[in-house]
């Protein structure tokens, strides 16, 4: 006998069971839809709202102005928001920030949250210079940050007088505010880049509407999430891959 009626897109279903693997909303060019989220409002389940994941984040026109020429640039940095923190490269764009530290932060960040970027996260930038204005007390600072971060950067951070001002000119407050400047870069998101360049969707079934052994819904006897679909985001690095690829293994023992 026929457990499920279901009928997407106007047309007619009955099965025994069914299984959702439709995923996610991410690069809808390649098929992404809604599909799996339609079926589960159909019969009544709990959504948490669907948002892009792993994705780029867009800064404001005023920013994009003050960062403007760092397009291309990458960086080794830590990235920080919401409690989590990534070290990884960050890519400037010309839209704002991208690269794995800031794909990685943005299941993290909420509309209206900063990220604190650390430029040079394996040091105490102000105690280095401390150091260096005893010991190469006419060097510029310019000159000693281009050992460690791009020329553009730097040039984005140093503007005049700063960029040829020696070390033995520099006070105590000053070598402060620069180390706060390149190691607690706070900045203010305004967007992500969307479900087309998301990697993943956050957001999907509600994890407490289905069975953690089979996958099946509790309230639904027949009727399977599976994968992207379900409110389960991983990190880069094959997690998403390898949660649905178990989460369906599970469901077909069941099925």
């Amino acid at each position: 006998m026929s457990r499920l009626n279901f009928h997407p897109g106007g047309t007619a279903f009955r099965a025994e069971s069914l299984v959702i693997a439709t995923g996610g909303l991410s690069i809808p060019k390649m098929g992404a839809t809604d599909f799996g989220l339609r079926v589960a409002k159909q019969f009544g389940l709990k959504i948490v709202p669907p948002a892009p994941g792993l994705v780029g984040l867009r800064l404001s026109a005023a920013d994009m102005r003050a960062l403007n020429g760092l397009s291309g640039v990458s960086v080794p940095a830590e990235v920080s928001c919401g409690g989590q923190s990534f070290r990884e490269a960050v890519l400037f764009t010309h839209r704002g920030l991208s690269g794995p530290a800031i794909l990685q932060i943005s299941n993290y960040w909420r509309r209206g949250q900063p990220i604190t970027i650390n430029l040079l996260p394996d040091m105490n930038l102000a105690e280095t210079i401390s150091r260096r204005q005893k010991t190469h007390p006419d060097t510029t600072l310019k000159s000693v940050l281009k050992a460690w971060l791009p020329k553009r950067l730097v040039q984005h951070f140093l503007a005049p007088p700063f960029d040829t001002k020696k070390l033995k000119q520099f006070s105590a407050d000053e070598i402060a505010a620069i180390a706060r400047a390149f190691q607690a870069w706070e900045i203010f998101p305004t967007d992500t880049d969307g479900f087309k360049k998301a990697e993943v969707t956050r957001g999907g079934v509600d994890t407490a509407e289905l069975s953690s052994k089979t996958f099946e819904a509790k309230r639904v006897r027949g009727l399977f999430f599976i994968g992207e679909v379900v409110d389960v985001t991983g990190w880069l690095g094959g997690y998403n891959f390898q949660w649905a690829w178990a989460s369906g293994w599970c469901a077909g023992q069941f099925v």
